[in-house]
């Protein structure tokens, strides 16, 4: 039911298609990730899909993230979701403690970046990027200029995994999800 009511809550606030495929797509890493941490796979899967379903209404940095959770918490959603969404945005000044906070922020750009290297390939596909075709892409700052690669960093660095390992384990969940995220 939490999943249902957080789909929902994604289409009523969001209509661009591509912030509904990121949506998916941090969605997708964040249960890879519960796995891998053993959480449980679909309070940080509904974490990464609403983790910016208030961006296209509040897109300032005074107002993203902090409305999301006002509204979430008005619809009773779970503290530990809310804290996630909170703490995925430095500026919101929510520090990142669990596991799912970390993994939230360490996804968020990471996803980005490997959406922008798929649509970059003849085929438009997850399917065949690698970890060589994203740390190729890496390395020209200006391509997907608006992805902060200190941000990856930093993610990598808070969850106290190789950033290699990071990519892969986000590549490999994006493959694994790739009709949905339309990729």
């Amino acid at each position: 039911m939490l999943r249902e009511d957080a789909w929902n809550i994604l289409n009523e606030y969001t209509k661009s298609e591509s912030l509904l495929k990121h949506a998916l797509a941090v969605e997708a890493a964040m249960k890879a990730y519960a796995q891998k941490y053993g959480g449980d796979e679909e309070r940080w899967g509904v974490a990464g899909l609403l983790h910016d379903f208030d961006y296209e209404m509040y897109p300032t940095v005074e107002q993203h993230a902090m409305e999301g959770a006002r509204i979430l918490k008005e619809k009773d959603f779970p503290e530990d979701i809310v804290r996630a969404i909170l703490s995925h945005s430095d500026y919101t000044g929510v520090t990142r403690e669990s596991a799912m906070e970390k993994a939230l922020y360490a996804v968020d750009e990471l996803t980005g970046l490997i959406a922008a290297v798929a649509l970059v390939r003849p085929s438009k596909s997850v399917s065949d990027v690698d970890l060589r075709s994203v740390k190729r892409k890496w390395r020209d700052k200006a391509f997907a200029r608006g992805v902060s690669r200190e941000d990856i960093e930093r993610g990598a660095e808070e969850l106290g995994i190789d950033l290699d390992q990071h990519i892969g384990d986000v590549i490999k969940a994006m493959q694994d999800a790739a009709p949905s995220i339309g990729l």
